[in-house]
C-alpha cells in the first residue's frame, strides 16, 4: 500500500471523513478575510525501551492523533487543532482558525488533486515488525559485550526507540499529499572507572527504517564498542588548554557546530523579519572560498529526510552558501510567499497541535579537496576536535559556545594527548570566514540528530568534511 492510501486508511477512514467531508471543511475555513488554508491530519505510533544495568527501566508505547487547521491572512496566521478526527471537530477547528486570520483576499476551494511524493525509505511501521522480547534482547547484547569488553565498566545504559509517522495535507489549492515516516535509533552510554576517576562514553545511531536494518550486520556492537572507545579516551583526557587556538574539526557529527551557528541563520522567517546576522545578504561573500553548505531533505533513508515538508511540499537540496557566496535561504510556503521566492520544502512542524515554521532537514557542507593529514601538518599548537555535546547560539549576533566531549592536542603537526572540558566560543558568520581548509572526507552523523526552535523538537541530520579553522577562542582550564 502506497504512502496515500496508508494514510486515507489510517487518519480519514476511522473518522468517517472522505473527500467531500473536507470539501466541507475548507467551505469552513475559506471565506472573506481568508487567502489560503490547510489541513494536517496526523497519527503517531512510537515506543521507547532502555536497559540500565542489565535491568529494563521503561517499555512505554504512546498513540496520538489529531487535525491541526490553519488559515493564512496575509502576514496573519489562525490556527486551531483537536485530538478528535470526526467531521464535528474538524468544522469547529475550520472555523475557529477562520475566525482569527480576516485580512485576505477570498479564495475559492480548489478541487484536491493528489501530488507525488519521493520514495526515500519505506512506509512501513517498525513497532510492529519486532516483538517487545527481540527488542529487550537487542539491549541486554549490548549490555552484556560491553560488561565483557573491558573490567573498567562501572555502568551501562541502552535505549532503543522507534516511530511511525503518518501525515496527510489537504490545501485549499487543491493539494492533497501524504507520508508515512518511520524513525528507529539505539543509544549507548557507558561509564568506566579507573583508579577512582570515572568518564562517560556515548554512541548512537538510526535512521528512517525499520528495527531489521538498525539491528542488521553488528551495528549495535559496532557502536557499543565506539562508546566504550570515548570513554577509556577520556580516562587518559588532560585538562583542556585556553586562549585562541588553530582548530581541526573533524568529519561527520562536529557540523552540529555549522547546524547551529549557521543553519539557524539561515531559515527563512528570521531572514524575513532581519533578526538574523544574514538577513538581506543574498550575494554576499558570508564564508571563505570553497565553502559550500547545502540542506538537504532528499537522502534516502536519512533521519532528517522526508517524502514531503508538513505542507505537502517535495523536499529537495537548497544551497545555501556557494564557494563562500549566500544565496539561499530555508522557507516554508507563507515566508516564501512575503519574501517574493519559491519554497524550499523546509516547512516543518512536531505534531498538529504546532504551527509549521521553516526547519533545517538534513544540513551539511560539501567536500573540499585537502587531506586531512594535512590540516594537522599545517597547526604547530591547536586543537582536534571530534565529537561535540550541548552549545548555545544567539540566532541575532550568531554568537555561540559548543562543549567537546572529545578533543585532543595538536602539537608540531602531530595529534598528541586527549583533552577534556574544551569548549569552543566564536562567531558563526566570523567562523565560516576563517575555514583556510576544506577536507575530502566529508560524513554525516549516524543519525541522532534532533533540532528545537521555539519549543518545537524535529529529527534534522548533521555533517560535513574535516575543516581547519585558522583560530577560534577555546575555553580551557589551563593556559593555551
Amino acid at each position: 500500500m502506497d504512502h496515500l492510501a496508508l494514510a486515507q486508511d489510517r487518519l480519514l477512514a476511522p473518522a468517517g471523513l472522505d473527500p467531500a467531508g473536507l470539501e466541507r471543511a475548507f467551505s469552513a475555513l475559506l471565506g472573506p478575510g481568508v487567502d489560503f488554508g490547510d489541513l494536517y491530519f496526523q497519527h503517531t505510533r512510537r515506543e521507547h525501551w532502555s536497559l540500565e544495568d542489565g535491568i529494563v527501566r521503561e517499555g512505554a508505547h504512546s498513540i496520538e492523533q489529531g487535525v491541526g487547521v490553519r488559515a493564512i491572512s496575509g502576514e496573519k496566521t489562525g490556527f486551531a487543532y483537536s485530538d478528535d478526527l470526526d467531521p464535528g471537530a474538524l468544522l469547529e477547528a475550520a472555523r475557529s482558525a477562520r475566525a482569527i486570520a480576516r485580512d485576505g483576499r477570498p479564495q475559492p476551494p480548489q478541487g484536491l488533486r493528489v501530488r507525488g511524493g519521493r520514495a526515500l525509505y519505506p512506509a512501513l511501521d517498525p513497532v510492529a515488525a519486532l516483538d517487545d522480547a527481540a527488542k529487550v534482547e537487542a539491549l541486554r547484547r549490548v549490555d552484556a559485550l560491553l560488561r565483557a569488553l573491558d573490567p573498567r565498566v562501572r555502568q551501562v545504559m541502552v535505549s532503543l526507540s522507534g516511530s511511525v509517522d503518518t501525515v496527510l495535507v489537504a490545501r485549499s489549492d487543491g493539494v492533497l499529499a501524504a507520508d508515512v515516516r518511520p524513525l528507529v535509533r539505539m543509544n549507548v552510554q557507558v561509564i568506566v572507572e579507573q583508579n577512582g576517576r570515572r568518564e562517560t562514553g556515548y554512541a548512537g545511531f538510526g535512521g528512517r527504517h525499520g528495527y531489521a536494518e538498525l539491528l542488521a550486520e553488528g551495528k549495535p556492537e559496532r557502536f557499543a564498542r565506539e562508546a566504550l572507545r570515548q570513554a577509556l579516551v577520556n580516562l587518559e583526557a588532560v585538562e583542556a588548554p585556553a586562549g585562541a587556538l588553530p582548530v581541526v574539526l573533524g568529519a561527520g557529527w562536529p557540523g552540529v557546530l555549522l547546524h547551529e551557528a549557521v543553519g539557524h541563520g539561515l531559515e527563512g522567517d528570521f531572514n524575513r523579519k532581519g533578526t538574523s546576522t544574514y538577513a538581506g545578504r543574498i550575494g554576499e561573500q558570508v564564508a571563505a572560498r570553497g565553502v559550500t553548505i547545502v540542506d538537504d531533505g532528499t537522502l534516502a533513508g536519512r533521519r532528517g529526510s522526508l517524502n514531503i515538508d508538513d505542507e505537502g511540499q517535495p523536499t529537495q537540496c537548497t544551497t545555501l552558501i556557494e564557494d563562500g557566496v549566500l544565496v539561499g535561504y530555508m522557507q516554508d510556503s507563507l515566508n516564501a510567499r512575503l519574501m517574493g521566492v519559491a519554497p524550499t520544502g523546509n516547512g516543518r512542524r512536531e505534531s498538529f497541535a504546532h504551527l509549521v515554521m521553516p526547519r533545517m532537514t538534513n544540513t551539511y557542507m560539501r567536500a573540499g579537496s585537502h587531506d586531512p593529514q594535512d590540516m594537522i601538518r599545517a597547526v604547530k599548537k591547536g586543537l582536534y576536535a571530534v565529537n561535540f555535546g550541548g552549545g548555545q547560539v544567539d540566532i541575532t549576533s550568531g554568537k555561540y559556545v559548543f562543549s567537546a566531549t572529545e578533543a585532543y592536542l595538536i602539537e608540531d603537526g602531530r595529534i598528541t594527548a586527549p583533552v577534556k572540558g574544551a569548549t569552543l566560543i566564536g562567531n558563526g558568520p566570523e567562523t565560516m570566514r576563517k575555514v583556510a581548509m576544506v577536507g575530502h572526507d566529508l560524513a554525516l552523523d549516524d543519525g541522532v540528530g534532533t533540532c528545537g526552535k521555539d519549543g518545537q523538537s524535529v529529527p534534522v541530520g548533521v555533517g560535513q568534511p574535516s575543516l581547519l579553522i585558522s583560530e577560534l577562542t577555546v575555553g580551557g582550564t589551563r593556559a593555551g
